[in-house]
Order: structure tokens, then C-alpha cells, then sequence
């Protein structure tokens, strides 16, 4: 959620919105292909109202309907998750959300032995989640694909990089997610050599996500199948937001976001874990949600050509948080 990203981004690669990654048969409920969770038609419905209604609200705004993707996925029965979806198979640029992948692949690999367990490692995951910060999310993406950047490669040369670049989308390919590509880092002032030398060369050009991939990784970090229990606690512990503390930032990741609607008095008590993403032409949350009264929610909105409004995230989650009577 770096602010020097997206000046940057849009100079270097254009203002391309839509990834290049093919998204799934809309028509196929899938969840990004989680093996447990069950499309919900009436949380589908509801899902399509509360986009209906907020693209009412913000019209005098311009907010239009392919600015907006979104899904939900209800916890009340973990070993079941529920979920709907609005335009939830279609790829778009994550922004620092992608972040959430990369701490899931590298928290597996660390598990698995793939890769060595180290203080700068750990301090570097850590930063990347907590502090959204890109130079951290670089050394996590070369430790886990055993690549670097650096200057320009021959053609072999840059053939082989890429390739090893790509370890993370066979990750979680491997695993079933679709409509995903997490193969780029996040850049202030980049990228340089060999990256926009990759980028030039090859498809696609930017990462990619869809809230419904982005839905599902999060709904097994919630639920404990991501990783082992100590790292998903980690994980966990990484994401957590204290959105009724003091404000000290508005637009930080807490208070920021989806946050903003627990900030409501009729929700206090409600916690929230979170993962936002913020360019210059985007402003995304993947969140979790435990409400006083007992209610789980897992929330993934994505919205494009709206990156300073921010109350289009907050309207897009409240129908879902008010208190059951």
C-alpha cells in the first residue's frame, strides 16, 4: 500500500486496470476452486443489492459498475464457508493486497524446508504485511523465487529468470487458485534492468488478483488451513488492526479501509485482520471481520478510478456488519 507506487506504475506501464490473466466462466461458482466453500445464492443476491445500492449512492461520484468487484464469504460454519460474489472471477491489479500471497508461499516454503528461516527473513515478512513496506516485499519475493534484480540479462539468461520468477503462481496453481499472477514486485521508482526488461518481454505485464482467489487465501488463513498452526497465528498476529484505537493516519491500512465502517458505535467490540491496497487509481481491502455479536466475515473489495473515496469500501461492507436483533 506504498504511496510512491502508483506515480511510478503509471508512468512505466501505463494504466492497464484489468490484468492480462484469463478469469474463469463467470457462470462457474468456484471460489477460485476452494475445496469446501459453497456458492450461496442468496448471499450472491445479496452481494449483487449492496453493489446496486452503493453504485446509487456514489452516481453523483461516477462510480460505475466495472469499478467495483467484491466478495463475501460468511464464517458461521468455518468447515463450510458460504460465499457470493460481483464480478469476483475478473483479474485486476492488486496493489499491495498480492502481499497476502507472497506471506502465504513463503510462510509453506518455510514450513517445508524450501527455504532458510532467518532474522531478516522474518523481519522482512513482518514489515511487508504490518507496514505494507515494497523493499521488504522484495527481499521476500527474491528469497522465495531465487531470483534478483539487477541489470539487463541476455535472452537465455532473462528466459531462465522469469521462469524462476514464476514460482509462486505454480504455487498456487498447484493448489487450484485461477485468475491470479504474482510474479512482479511492487516499486517506488522502478522498476529498472532486468524487471522492465521482463515486464517488456513478457505476459503478463502486471500482477493480478481476483477477489474471489483473494477471498479464498484469506478464508484459510482465518481458518487455519493456509500453513501450521504457529505460523498461521504469525500470520494472523501480522494482519491484526486496532480500528477503535487512536487515529493517527486516515488512510493507513487500519482506518483507512474497510475499517472505517467498524468505527461505527453499534459495532464496537468488532476486530479486524487486514490486508489493504492503495495506487493512484485503486483502492482495495481483503479483510476479516469478527463482530461482538459472534458473526465471521471474510470481505475482498476491489474498486478502480476511485482511489480517494473513501467511503465507497466502508458503504460496500456495512449492510453486512449491522447488528442482529
Amino acid at each position: 500500500m506504498n504511496r510512491c507506487l502508483p506515480i511510478v506504475l503509471c508512468r512505466v506501464l501505463g494504466l492497464v486496470l484489468l490484468g492480462t490473466v484469463a478469469a474463469q466462466d463467470a457462470s462457474t461458482p468456484t471460489l477460485a476452486r476452494h475445496p469446501k466453500a459453497v456458492a450461496s445464492p442468496v448471499l450472491h443476491a445479496r452481494v449483487g443489492r449492496t453493489v446496486e445500492q452503493t453504485l446509487l449512492e456514489f452516481a453523483h461520484r461516477n462510480l460505475a459498475s466495472d469499478q467495483i468487484a467484491m466478495t463475501v464469504v460468511d464464517l458461521s460454519d468455518p468447515s463450510r464457508p458460504q460465499w457470493g460474489s460481483y464480478r469476483g472471477g475478473v483479474p485486476i491489479y492488486p496493489a499491495s493486497v498480492v502481499k497476502l500471497f507472497y506471506l502465504v508461499a513463503a510462510e509453506q516454503a518455510l514450513e517445508e524446508g524450501r527455504i532458510p528461516d532467518t532474522p531478516e527473513l522474518q523481519r522482512a515478512l513482518r514489515d511487508m504485511i504490518v507496514d505494507s513496506a515494497n523493499e521488504a516485499t522484495h527481499l521476500v519475493v527474491d528469497v522465495l523465487t531465487g531470483t534478483t534484480s539487477g541489470p539487463e540479462l541476455s535472452e537465455p539468461e532473462l528466459k531462465d529468470w522469469f521462469d524462476r520468477r514464476n514460482a509462486v503462481n505454480r504455487f498456487f496453481e498447484a493448489r487450484g487458485y485461477v485468475g491470479i499472477n504474482a510474479n512482479k514486485k511492487p516499486w517506488c521508482e522502478g522498476p529498472y534492468g532486468r524487471e522492465k526488461q521482463a515486464i517488456e518481454r513478457f505476459e503478463p505485464k502486471r500482477n493480478a488478483l481476483t477477489t474471489e482467489a483473494t477471498a479464498r487465501l484469506l478464508t484459510e488463513i482465518v481458518t487455519g488451513t493456509a500453513a501450521s498452526g504457529p505460523r498461521i497465528r504469525q500470520m494472523l498476529d501480522w494482519m491484526k488492526r486496532d480500528v477503535h484505537g487512536p487515529v493517527q493516519d486516515p488512510e493507513d491500512q487500519t482506518h483507512g479501509f474497510v475499517g472505517i465502517a467498524l468505527r461505527d458505535p453499534a459495532l464496537r467490540g468488532s476486530r479486524l485482520w487486514s490486508k489493504a491496497g492503495w495506487t493512484s487509481q485503486t483502492r482495495h481491502d481483503a479483510a476479516y471481520v469478527e463482530t461482538a455479536d459472534g458473526r465471521r466475515w471474510v470481505f475482498v473489495v476491489f474498486t478502480v478510478g476511485h482511489a480517494h473515496e473513501r467511503d465507497i469500501l466502508p458503504a460496500l461492507v456495512r449492510p453486512f456488519l449491522k447488528p442482529v436483533h
